[in-house]
């Protein structure tokens, strides 16, 4: 099992890097996360998963160790392999992923790309005692307690205005406190949308 790796990154792609680890050059796949603190040109060290198949070996990289414990309990879900955990992870803030599996928001990981109703309720109900909240609450982008129904007239106006559905509904939950209006919500969501 190859735990961390410790090299230059030498360029990224698509959720792709490649490290060059003493003259070997290794492909690693990563989230949007982990690829936006992962340097280009500078020595750093990755946290790594590496999935073995029948069709071939790929190797998984993580800018941290929380997020790779998060894969790791991701991958542990039926129907959920590396390629679709890596989806999950880029999909959203990890404190605000774990937030939404902890509280069984099945409508916030349903905004991830590539993950239905069922596959996300599946993971909510699989994960909820196994998710720590990361960091203090107060810290994390999203309210914990917000008004359900603010929320989604705030993600159908914003939809109306052009914003996608992804965007439009985590706008609205950024911005979403308990006593929040649904005009409230718009108001504060177009002064910070920077789409």
């Amino acid at each position: 099992m190859i735990s961390f790796l410790k090299g230059i990154i030498e360029e990224k792609s698509e959720n792709t890097i490649f490290i060059d680890v003493n003259g070997v050059g290794y492909e690693v796949g990563v989230s949007s996360n982990s690829m936006a603190c992962l340097p280009v040109g500078e020595s750093t060290k990755i946290y790594t998963y590496l999935a073995v198949r029948e069709d071939g070996v790929s190797l998984y990289g993580f800018a941290n160790k929380e997020e790779r414990d998060v894969f790791n309990k991701l991958i542990s879900v039926s129907g959920i392999g590396p390629k679709v955990a890596i989806g999950i992870l880029s999909g959203m803030k990890l404190s605000d992923l774990c937030i939404a599996i902890a509280k069984q928001d099945i409508k916030m990981l349903s905004t991830i790309k590539g993950l239905g109703k069922k596959t996300a309720e599946r993971l909510a109900v699989e994960l909820k005692d196994k998710i720590d909240v990361l960091g203090n609450a107060e810290e994390t982008s999203f309210a914990v307690e917000f008004n359900e129904d603010a929320v989604q007239m705030a993600t159908d106006t914003l939809i109306s205005l052009g914003i996608n559905k992804n965007d439009a509904y985590t706008l609205a939950r950024s911005y979403a406190s308990k006593d929040a209006s649904a005009e409230e919500i718009i108001s504060k969501a177009l002064r910070g949308y920077k789409g």
